[in-house]
Order: structure tokens, then sequence, then C-alpha cells
């Protein structure tokens, strides 16, 4: 049966108990991340790529405060089973309200999860603001315009994405407001995929003082108050 391609975040505030969950993933064949808070996991999060998470209920039921935003943040992003342990046995529990979820930590692993695409946890919030651009690609200037806008870049809708290779450096000028930022491709979306419009998630390598006063303006954010979190 197909295994997850990355690892999977534990999560648990007890320590026996995390433990016990790394043992049982581990001797099913699956790689681990053990993490002690929601926060440590979004950290990782954020930093790399990961298949699903695997949490201790109470864990949940018990976070509070940021704890209990980062918690639902995750859920509503990755595959997740909720689960108590029970002696040396893991018991999936779904919680009142919540989306459906595998019965068995093996569905999980062989179905859920080696389905799922690893992807980094987005750090800030996309802004629906749609902005003309001039992408400078090898040279070449592709016209396009803005999906989505936020402090770590943009999604450019472009009917032609297919051309743009993911990690190769782009600069994107903005006319309306005359500035220019360094960026690299992060993301492409193919014409007719996911009822998605076609286009290039560009990923913002660094921001001028001018361009960071641009962003300010346009999505009414600080860069410091502007995480990529969701509310229950």
């Amino acid at each position: 049966m197909p295994q997850p391609s990355h690892p999977i975040l534990v999560v648990s505030y007890g320590e026996e108990t995390r433990a016990a969950l790394v043992t049982t993933l581990n001797n099913n064949g699956a790689s681990t991340a053990s993490c002690a808070t929601f926060c440590e996991a979004e950290n990782l999060a954020l930093a790399g790529l990961y298949s699903g998470i695997l949490v201790d209920l109470p864990s949940i039921i018990k976070s509070k405060g940021e704890e209990k935003i980062v918690a639902y943040t995750l859920a509503n992003f990755f595959p997740i089973l909720r689960v108590r342990t029970m002696g040396g046995m893991l018991v999936p529990m779904a919680m009142p309200g919540s989306a459906k979820q595998d019965k068995s930590l093996g569905d999980f692993l062989t179905k859920t999860c080696s389905a799922f695409e690893p992807r980094k946890l987005r750090v800030f919030r996309r802004h629906p603001i749609c902005l003309s651009t001039l992408v400078n690609y090898n040279g070449v200037e592709f016209r396009g315009f803005t999906l989505n806008v936020s402090w770590g870049g943009m999604f450019i809708v472009d009917l032609s994405a297919e051309k743009y290779r993911v990690g190769e450096p782009v600069s994107i000028l903005i006319p309306e407001f005359g500035c220019t930022i360094a960026a690299h491709v992060n993301r492409i979306k193919p014409w007719g995929m996911d009822r998605h419009p076609p286009g290039v998630g560009l990923r913002f390598d660094s921001l001028t003082e001018s361009v960071e006063s641009v962003i300010a303006g346009i999505t009414r954010t600080s860069k410091d108050f502007d995480r990529d979190r969701l509310t229950a």
C-alpha cells in the first residue's frame, strides 16, 4: 500500500502520549515530526513539507487562545486524524461539527495522506486584489493581473502559465505604483486545472521600504499582524 511521501506532524501536550503516537506511526512505516504544541507544528509547516497531522484529541480540547486558532488552521489545511490512546491502541475520535475523518490509521496513511499534495503552510493571508502587472521572465515581458496579493507574494493570471518553471527568478512591475519587485516562481497552475484561473504563484525575494508601503496601502494590513490563520 502507498505511504505518505513526507512526514506526519504528531501533536500532543503529553510527552508519553506523543511518544506513543510517534512509535505507532513509525511501526506503520511513516516518518514523523514530533510537536509539543500546535504553534510548534505551525512553525515546522511554514518551513517544510508534510503529508498530514496525527493529534491527540484531548490536546485539541485543552487548547486555548493562539493555540486553538493554530489548531483550527492546521486542521483545515492538512489531512488530520484525531485519536485517543488506549493502552497500546489508537482510537480515532471525531469531534462534533468537524469534517469527516478516516476510521482507521491505515486508511489515514495509505489513502488520505498518500493522496495529499504536500505543501508549505502559507505565512501571510491572501487578499483578493486586482492589479495590472508586467512580469519580466528570461528577458521577455508578459502582461497580466493579480488574482490575490499577500506580504509574501502574489498570484498572477496567465493563460500560458506552462512557460514558467518553478524556482526561476522574475521581476514584477506594478505600473499603477511604479514599483518593481524581485521574486521567483513558486507554483504553476495550468489552464483547465482544478477549476482555478491559470497562472503563476510568485514568492517575493525581498521588499524595499517603498514596496512595503505599497503593500500596506493596498492590503490595509501590517506585515507583522497578517498571519494566514483561520478562526472557528
